[in-house]
């Protein structure tokens, strides 16, 4: 009997995350700041793969900044400040997801005419975070290779809503016995067409590939906010 009831509330919860998501959307566009939001299971190389990308972006006089969700500790945000990047952890406590209020409180005190690109590396989670829209204008998902190959079909919904899947750790593939092929086929079977960029943060394979990627995703967006501004 409690079952219609607890879906008009998640309904209510989602549609005020999606309003607050778009006013956000507003504003980094008002802004010319690109925003991506990284989600991945735990332990699935987020962190490393940001500081990496954080770092060569700065040595482009790229201004980048990072917003950084975990249930408890600042560890990974005292990583990621290794790059020189501003960044602030958020601690959601035992919230297994990041939402739009959080990156609005979070943003409070930066000006974000500062920032070229915002990453927010969202909790480690391939279920909860698919459903809040946080205001970016691209949503990368993370796929290890000490995961396996099927992960896709598990997690369906995280993969569907991904603008690109960045398959991370490809230097430990033949070490676990990682199918590349049966990965790829997975993951054209929940979202065909969708771009895949394979990385070692380690190594640093693929990287140049991953910022190639975002560059363009971020010209893309700087072209859309030019032709719909007025004059």
């Amino acid at each position: 009997m409690a079952t219609p009831r607890l879906l008009e509330i998640r309904q209510g919860v989602l549609s005020k995350n999606d309003r607050l998501a778009a006013e956000l959307r507003s504003r980094f566009h008002a802004a010319g700041v690109f925003v991506v939001n990284l989600l991945s299971s735990p332990g699935a190389g987020k962190t490393r793969l940001l500081e990496e990308t954080m770092r060569r972006m700065r040595q482009r006089n790229l201004r980048v900044a990072a917003l950084v969700g975990d249930l408890a500790t600042d560890n990974d945000a005292q990583r990621l400040a290794r790059s020189g990047a501003p960044v602030r952890q958020i601690q959601t406590g035992d919230m297994c997801h990041l939402e739009a209020h959080l990156i609005e409180r979070y943003l409070e005190g930066w000006d974000l005419n500062d920032f070229d690109v915002l990453f927010i590396e969202n909790v480690g989670n391939l279920v909860c975070p698919t459903g809040y829209d946080l205001g970016e204008a691209a949503r990368a998902v993370l796929l290890s290779v000490t995961e396996g190959e099927d992960k896709p079909l598990k997690y369906p919904g995280a993969f569907v809503s991904a603008d690109c899947v960045v398959v991370t750790k490809v230097d430990l593939a033949e070490a676990v016995e990682f199918d590349m092929r049966a990965a790829e086929a997975n993951i054209a079977s929940v979202h065909p067409g969708v771009p895949i960029v394979y990385t070692s943060a380690r190594t640093g394979a693929g990287l140049d590939d991953w910022i190639v990627w975002l560059d363009a995703r971020r010209h893309a967006m700087a072209a859309v906010v030019d032709a719909s501004s007025p004059g």
